[in-house]
């Protein structure tokens, strides 16, 4: 992904380095319990904390950044030093729940960031739309009882985390697509045409941030959906559309799954591209 982006000679982009999340930051959105697991449990090799989930030494500080990155970004966008920020973090983080690390995902970056969007620059309304092929259980976790914060996702019906059904609402600040396993690009671009985009424009965001999972890709081994490049170029551009309407075009992205190292590649830099015009 990032050979693809650094060769793709694209204009008016500022590569930066991720800043350490503080734990201040972390704890906006998790439980100190897991600040503890992940960043002062010692780790000799390895250490396994689910069947999907394990740590070597390097994954505290690189979740750590992951989530510092995600702020950092937003804090840019709201200073005014940008319009824009695509996060190119891992390990993702959408999974992880206030508590609890899993699903190959240890603090979860987006929801860190909203938080800190919120109490750091006193925003009111922030919206998360997740495309990512798996539903975000642990961002819809941590804001369900938050107004503040709207929860917007398509996902494939029937996977892992088997959570993201369409009764789930919250208090009125979730909303899930299920898709059929086979879907493709038209089915993608529906459920946003007719039920997510109008359900966001209706919230009008401050702030728009993005969880950009690309392992609904054909490509990708781990799951079943049908999209490709350019469907994931057509949602960012109605995203990128809509913030500039109520957000003053301000959206920060941040990269969650995909496990296809193509579709990676091309669909980041599809999504990047869109993100510029």
């Amino acid at each position: 992904m990032l050979d693809g982006l650094r060769g793709a000679g694209l204009r008016g982009v500022e590569w930066c380095e991720a800043p350490p999340a503080t734990r201040a930051q972390l704890r906006l959105a998790h439980a100190e319990s897991l600040l503890e697991r992940v960043l002062d449990t010692p780790i000799h090799g390895s250490l396994q904390i689910d069947a999907d989930t394990a740590m070597n030494e390097d994954s505290p500080e690189a979740a750590q950044r992951a989530a510092g990155g995600v702020c950092a970004a937003i804090d840019a966008v709201l200073h005014g030093d940008c319009t824009r920020a695509f996060c190119a973090v891992r390990p993702p983080g959408h999974h992880a729940t206030a508590d609890t690390a899993m699903g190959f995902c240890l603090f979860n970056s987006i929801a860190v960031g909203a938080a800190h969007a919120i109490a750091r620059h006193g925003l009111q309304r922030v919206a998360i739309v997740d495309f990512d092929v798996h539903h975000g259980n642990g961002t819809q976790d941590i804001f369900e009882h938050d107004g503040r914060v709207l929860y917007l996702s398509t996902h494939q019906r029937n996977i892992y985390p088997g959570t993201g059904l369409p009764w789930e609402r919250g208090v009125g600040n979730v909303l899930n697509v299920a898709l059929p396993e086979g879907s493709g690009g038209d089915a993608f671009r529906a459920a946003y045409t007719h039920t997510l985009l109008p359900e966001l424009d209706a919230f009008r965001p401050q702030l728009l941030l993005i969880s950009a999972g690309f392992d609904a890709h054909r490509l990708d081994p781990l799951a079943g959906l049908n999209l490709d490049a350019d469907d994931y170029a057509w949602v960012t551009r109605e995203l990128v559309a809509l913030a500039q309407r109520h957000a003053r075009g301000r959206v920060v992205s941040a990269l969650e799954g995909g496990y296809s190292l193509t579709a990676l590649r091309d669909c980041s830099l599809a999504h990047v591209r869109a993100l510029l015009d």
